[in-house]
């Protein structure tokens, strides 16, 4: 009787703790940018733009273009918007690998710094280009952010699910309950 009693505290007590253990601190992190990393244009981009999941602050953030010959093709005019920034751009000419380096500023995380590429394809004359529509995959994008928040949302479901039923389960062992007469 007694060591049923202390697992059952053991248990308990595990119940209370955990959970606390399963807590992580949340970081900023990139959801979208335009161009994409890696991706391949043929008409040079008038911006750069890097969304994340945290809001960012006013001042202190940083986005730099270099071309293929590590020569700066921003402008140096960053626009925050909310959780957005952006940055202006000369028109690129030089074919090759262009790489954004940006240090991204919240109030209420850590700094969020990194690079990536994109390829850019200089055209073989130079003309105004024609608008064409651009297919984003910022849905995509979104999908694989939902798809881990769901199953924590959905491993917390299971976990109150069983709690719920190991506290039945608890009250009817420490308290009895009343019994029912047997029926004839």
């Amino acid at each position: 009787m007694k060591a049923g009693r202390v697992i059952r505290s053991i248990i308990v007590g595990a119940l209370i703790i955990l959970p606390g253990f399963g807590t992580t601190a949340q970081a900023n992190s990139i959801t979208s940018s335009v161009p994409l990393a890696g991706s391949v244009l043929t008409t040079s981009p008038n911006s750069i733009s890097i969304s994340t999941a945290a809001v960012l602050s006013e001042q202190g953030s940083l986005i730099v273009v270099n071309d293929p010959n590590g020569v700066a093709v921003d402008d140096g005019s960053i626009t925050i918007n909310e959780n957005s920034a952006e940055v202006g751009l000369t028109e690129l000419i030089k074919t090759g690998v262009y790489t954004v380096n940006y240090t991204l500023l919240s109030d209420t995380e850590d700094p969020l710094t990194g690079s990536y590429t994109f390829m850019f394809n200089a055209p073989t004359s130079l003309g105004t280009p024609e608008p064409a529509p651009t297919t984003g995959n910022t849905a995509q994008v979104d999908r694989n952010l939902n798809s881990g928040s769901n199953a924590f949302v959905y491993t917390l479901l299971a976990l109150a699910a069983f709690v719920f039923i190991f506290l039945i389960w608890y009250a009817k062992q420490s308290f009895g309950g009343q019994k029912r007469p047997k029926r004839k």
